[in-house]
């Protein structure tokens, strides 16, 4: 069978690639459809084809940070032997990652937060819903030292999950403004002094 409709001549792949570093170093409103189009090396028409909408790409370009980018930080949570050394390891290698050469500075997901002005109550939703399993993926592995003895039973597994998910998200704004890998791990270790507090019986 002959197969119908024009083939795309462009690699899909790499133009979310290059869509993804423009919502990530811009945000979704200042990333404007030019600054996108461009750096895909495609015209709008193409960019409504594969991709919907505007929305519709920052959707994708989200799920792929996701995939390309959360791995460096999220592999350890559950690797690491305790559950200090996970939230201990998670913050330095935010540290890291939010500070990289030939990168944007900071978290796109922490950063959306604050730059969705213009999008759609669907988006807004979705990229809440992105933050959240930051929360969700701490609290588990606090859950998780809770039943092996490790942290008493009472904890509070929330409060303190948004707490060491804050210092992240307050990290990627300071990234964002500049701020180097050594403070930020200094951040971290900060951070890492509360641990005995919040985590007694």
């Amino acid at each position: 069978m002959v197969e119908r409709g024009r083939p795309r001549s462009f690699d899909r792949d790499a133009a979310l690639d290059s869509a993804m570093e423009v919502f990530w170093t811009k945000g979704f409103e200042a990333a404007s459809l030019s600054d996108l189009t461009a750096a895909m090396g495609i015209g709008s028409p193409s960019l409504y084809a594969a991709f919907g909408s505007k929305e519709g790409l920052f959707r994708e370009a989200v799920e792929l940070y996701g995939r390309t980018e959360g791995p460096q930080l999220w592999d350890g949570v559950e690797a690491a032997p305790t559950a200090r050394e996970a939230i201990e390891g998670f913050l330095l290698a935010t540290a890291a990652a939010f500070t990289r050469p030939g990168k944007p500075r900071g978290c796109l997901v922490t950063l959306s937060a604050v730059n969705l002005t213009g999008a759609s109550p669907s988006v807004c939703e979705a990229m809440r819903k992105e933050r959240g399993q930051g929360q969700r993926g701490l609290e588990a592995r606090l859950r998780r030292a809770m039943a092996e003895g490790e942290l008493p039973a009472g904890l509070d597994a929330g409060a303190v999950a948004a707490f060491y998910l804050t210092v992240q998200q307050g990290m990627s704004i300071q990234a964002r403004d500049g701020a180097t890998r050594d403070i930020l791990e200094k951040v971290a270790r900060g951070a890492m002094a509360a641990w005995e507090p919040l985590t007694a019986a």
